[in-house]
Formats: C-alpha cells, structure tokens, sequence
C-alpha cells in the first residue's frame, strides 16, 4: 500500500456517510490504512501526520474529521527544537507569508502555519509564538490590500487575541490562513475605523482652539474621547 492507495480507500469508506471519524473510525474500519499512516506519515517532531491525510481526502470529508482528544491537554512547554525541525526544511520559502506567487507557495504556507498551530496546541509556547509572528506578516498584507480588512488598523491587541483564538480553536485541515482571514472578516465586521489626526490641529479653519482642549476621558469606559459640538468622537491614531 502507498500514500495515494490509502487515501483512494479512506474516500470509498467515508462515502458511508458517517457524521464525523477520526483515527479510531480509520483504525476500526481501515487497519491496513491505519498501520500503512502510523508507520509513513510521520511529523517533523515524530507524531502521526493526520493533518497530511485529512488534507488529501476529498473536500467533502475533511470538515468531518474530529480528534479523538483535545492536542492541549498537555502543560505548557517551550521547546525551539520542534519549531526548528518544522522550519528548517522551509528556511528558504518563508517568504511565502509575506508574498505567495502561486498555488505552491500558498500550499507550502499552509504546511508551515498548519505544523506550528498543531504544535501550539500540543502545549509548545514556542510554535505559538512563532506561528503568530508568521501570520501576522500575512495579516498586515490583507490590511494593506482589502479596503474590508482595513478597519482592523490600530487594533493590534484585539488582532493578537483575534489570532490566539484561531490557533486554539482549529480543527479540521483545511487552509489555517482561510481560517484567520475568515475570522478576521467576520469579527471586523463590527470594528469602528480609527482615523489619524494631531490634536494640535485647530478645531475649525476659523478657530484658534485646538483639538486638544475638547479631549477628555470617559470614566465608563476608559476610552480618550473628544468632543464634537454635541457630539463625542473616540480617538484614533493622534499626534499629541
């Protein structure tokens, strides 16, 4: 049996229809597929690559995969040597996050961004951290390119826990960047663009008040806020 035979079978079976499987149902109901998969597909770090089958299965199937447990169970950890294992072998296409030219680099970005999100969630602090530093370069670039995504300028702390809740929650193996951007365009839904302003500007073209005089702070919210006629205007980016 190889890769290509195995994942043939696992697309017959799962045309049964079952709600969800995951690798008890292959080991149950494909044992020849189950032993060839813990044997061969293996992760940089040793553990059985189920993200490498699921992603191959047909699209149909792969949102039904389901872990048998939680990766997180685990304490906490740093380890830098499984990051390094995971980025070694793609040391000269991390650009692939900063700028993908085809449908290669994007599926070498998912590999990456997949691999160190599984590790995160396995407890490694150190894949987290370096997850977020990779993705967020791919976020920046939405924020740049879609007038959509743009309302997340100057939310850098809501984007941070935005991004730490995409890599505890992902599941199935499917594109982690469609995830986040997914994610991202739904929740900004909401945001209110910040704008840039200096509060030494005056007021009115006419005025020799600047908006500096007009700014005070809500107590209920704690937010800096400015007054507008009768108006009140939260703050954005200002140059004080």
């Amino acid at each position: 049996m190889d890769f290509d035979q195995a994942i043939s079978t696992l697309n017959r079976l799962l045309t049964d229809d079952p709600a969800t499987f995951n690798s008890s149902w292959v080991l149950r109901n494909a044992p020849q597929c189950y032993r060839f998969i813990q044997k061969n597909i293996r992760t940089d770090t040793g553990r059985i690559d189920w993200d490498k089958v699921t992603f191959a299965l047909a699209w149909k199937f792969q949102r039904r995969w389901t872990p048998t447990r939680k990766p997180n169970s685990r304490s906490p950890y740093e380890d830098s040597s499984e990051v390094n294992a995971v980025l070694d072998r793609y040391q000269d296409k991390l650009y692939v996050f900063l700028a993908p030219s085809d449908r290669n680099d994007r599926l070498i970005r998912n590999i990456i961004s997949i691999s160190l999100v599984r590790l995160a969630q396995y407890g490694n602090l150190s894949a987290k951290q370096e997850a977020m530093k990779l993705v967020r370069y791919a976020i920046d670039d939405w924020i740049e390119r879609y007038r959509f995504m743009s309302r997340w300028e100057g939310y850098d702390e809501k984007i941070q826990k935005c991004l730490e809740g995409c890599i505890r929650r992902y599941r199935y193996s499917g594109s982690f960047l469609n995830y986040v951007f997914r994610t991202l365009q739904y929740a900004g839904r909401g945001l209110r663009p910040l704008y840039v302003c200096s509060l030494h500007e005056p007021i009115a073209a006419d005025s020799e008040r600047c908006k500096i005089e007009n700014v005070y702070k809500d107590a209920e919210t704690n937010e800096v806020r400015m007054h507008k006629g009768a108006n009140h205007t939260a703050l954005g980016f200002c140059n004080f």
